[in-house]
């Protein structure tokens, strides 16, 4: 049995060479001197690489988008602030475009934020174009490996390559995934982030010392480790949104569209009345074109403009869990390609944690989609067989789902078998959607958006597409060793209990976290902490400073404790304890910087605890971070 798999896998293998030949003509060329735009480049590049670059207020963004008239349109509304959409909004900004954004929640506030944390080429996906003679899969690889080297290079700080390691417990294993991982070296090309290897049993476990020897009645053979990127999901997504801002376009968040503008013989989609839910007024923003990048909910923009409309979307879930570090080594990821029911699983170190988790399976588009008791003990149980300590319920730290925008094929039965390509549609005039696709490739979607839009609303762009090597905002002139100025340059004064004000000492530990969470923008940080007396951590046994609460109410549109807690710092992610430890500081410092009054302060804290904690019985708490759709699990259940 074993022999003819082998041979079935070595004849698909030597039928993937003619598809690897033929998907060379689908690998993007290099792009003429003209058609990329280097002038718009550069002056792009200037704009976010200033030192003193920064958003303008909110206030000022609210005022450009209620400034939009039907004689004095904008180019382009976007709907959406997760990836796609902030994405779409710098691409068309950097185009010369006049470019607004409104997001009803906080930017990444849904799956942006809650994804695998990997930027992937999509080795399944490689799989099935070779055993199935997939062409459309096999392009739809090549362009996730492209897309995967850009993103990791725009955002340095925030993104790095990562080692997977695939456990093999017989011998066709090792040489199977072996092959396959090879090719998707090849397959990568210039674009590959480090060359995939074999590790023996002593080498693989010296690598990883919690993988186990042995499953049941099999023995390890060794692993094949190859590499794929890794990010922290909702600060690249909110740098993005930061980044749209500094080069022009005016993006806001908590500001929900209620409905869509038509013209006057109701053919066109012309604009979108929009309620500011901080404040609770509403008003009317005018666009030649509207972008509706709204991900899972997409299909409820496009029935603002017609209610008779098809859905599109077929939504997907994943499930993910956190743990303790000691469940995975530092800079190491564990890839189990098959379980029980044919599903991924896989466990990856994560800011100073180990995350768990499943790949997609079907669910219902709901605000807030919870994570199953069976989903985590499927997650625990499939990690079991692979670790050599005990893996029990009580160490998951939080848990969350989030649901995946998948274009609906009619004909497909199961998410397996739905394209993860993206769609670019315009389904009424004035209304484009952009859905489907992944983490990834969000550049190339936005590209691709833009592109419709400016067909639909006849646009004149002053250019075409640069952010293909654009860097977002705290990403130029870093590099893994900035974190040593902050250590060396700046103090972390921090008040007492009784008052006083006192040095300490900014560590390396702390340095890293801020050159990696803000690149070169750290310093802004820092100084912060320095000067104002804001260098006390939040939470005990986490590098969160205080004086990042100031610097992202003042330059990343920080409304609330939850946006700093889930979305900015990610400590509701890592220990739901801790967050809520840290949550009346946190408001003390927003309600300084957004001058919140005491039934403001008094609202925050009550919005924030039962966000962070609907205790269900006293033996298992679950933890709510609404608006987003994650739910999140207690340490004890």
């Amino acid at each position: 049995m074993a022999a003819w798999r082998l041979r079935g896998a070595g004849t698909a293998l030597a039928a993937s060479s003619a598809l690897a030949a033929a998907a060379a003509a689908a690998w993007p060329s290099p792009v003429s001197a003209s058609d990329s735009s280097p002038a718009a480049l550069e002056a792009a590049r200037q704009l976010a690489s200033r030192p003193d670059a920064r958003p303008p207020p909110r206030s000022a963004q609210r005022a450009a988008l209620a400034g939009a008239t039907p004689a004095a349109p904008l180019d382009v509304l976007v709907v959406g602030g997760g990836a796609t959409g902030c994405g779409v909004a710098l691409d068309a900004a950097t185009r010369g475009l006049r470019v607004g954004l409104v997001e009803r929640e906080d930017f990444s506030s849904g799956t942006s934020s809650r994804s695998t944390k990997l930027i992937h080429g999509g080795v399944r996906y490689l799989e099935k174009a070779v055993f199935n003679l997939d062409y459309g899969q096999l392009k739809l690889v090549f362009h996730a490996l492209k897309e995967r080297k850009q993103v990791i290079e725009n955002a340095p700080h925030l993104c790095h390559a990562l080692p997977c390691m695939t456990p093999c417990f017989n011998w066709f294993e090792v040489v199977y995934y072996w092959f396959g991982l090879k090719f998707y070296d090849i397959v990568a090309g210039k674009r590959l982030l480090h060359l995939s290897r074999y590790y023996s049993v002593e080498e693989s476990v010296e690598l990883f010392p919690t993988l186990a020897r042995n499953d049941g009645d099999r023995s390890l053979r060794g692993t094949v480790v190859y590499y794929d990127g890794q990010m922290n999901d909702s600060r690249l997504n909110v740098g993005l949104a930061c980044t749209s801002a500094v080069v022009g376009a005016s993006v806001l968040n908590y500001a929900e569209v209620v409905s869509l503008i038509k013209d006057e013989s109701g053919e066109r989609v012309i604009g979108a009345r929009i309620r500011d839910t901080l404040s609770g007024k509403e008003f009317d923003t005018f666009a030649k074109v509207v972008v509706n990048a709204s991900g899972a909910f997409c299909d409820s923009v496009r029935k603002m403009a017609n209610n008779n409309v098809v859905p599109m979307i077929c939504p997907s879930s994943g499930v993910h869990i956190v743990l303790p570090d000691y469940y995975s080594p530092e800079g190491m990821g564990l890839i189990v390609p098959k379980t029980k029911d044919g599903r991924v699983v896989f466990m990856l170190p994560w800011l100073g944690r180990t995350v768990a988790g499943t790949t997609d399976s079907s669910t219902d588009i709901t605000m807030l989609p919870e994570p199953h008791e069976d989903e985590i003990q499927f997650i625990l149980d499939a990690i079991c067989d692979y670790l050599n300590v005990q893996v029990r319920r009580s160490d998951v730290l939080s848990a969350w789902s989030g649901i995946r925008p998948l274009a609906m094929d009619p004909s497909a039965k199961n998410t397996e078998s739905i394209s993860r390509d993206h769609v670019v549609f315009e389904d009424h005039p004035g209304l484009i959607t952009i859905t489907g696709g992944k983490w990834t490739t969000y550049r190339s979607m936005a590209e691709d958006a833009v592109n419709a839009a400016i067909r639909s609303g006849n646009l004149k762009p002053a250019n075409g597409c640069v952010t293909d090597h654009l860097h977002i905002v705290g990403g130029y002139g870093w590099d893994p060793a900035s974190f040593t100025v902050l250590a060396q340059n700046y103090k972390r004064m921090k008040k007492t209990y009784g008052g006083k004000v006192i040095p300490g000492a900014m560590d390396s530990a702390v340095s890293k976290h801020l050159s990696h969470a803000y690149g070169t923008f750290a310093e802004r940080v820092a100084a912060i902490a320095q000067d104002e007396g804001l260098g006390k951590r939040l939470a005990h046994g986490y590098p969160f400073l205080e004086a990042e609460v100031a610097y992202c109410a003042r330059y990343e549109y920080c409304e609330s404790a939850v946006d700093f807690v889930a979305r900015r710092c990610r400590l509701a992610f890592l220990d739901t304890d801790a967050a809520g430890r840290a949550l009346p500081r946190i408001i003390e410092i927003l309600a300084s910087e957004h001058k919140w009054d005491k039934a403001r302060r008094k609202l925050e804290l009550q919005k924030g605890l039962c966000e962070l904690e609907n205790t269900t019985n006293a033996a298992a708490a679950i933890l709510v971070l609404p608006p987003s759709p994650m739910r999140v699990y207690k340490r004890g259940e």
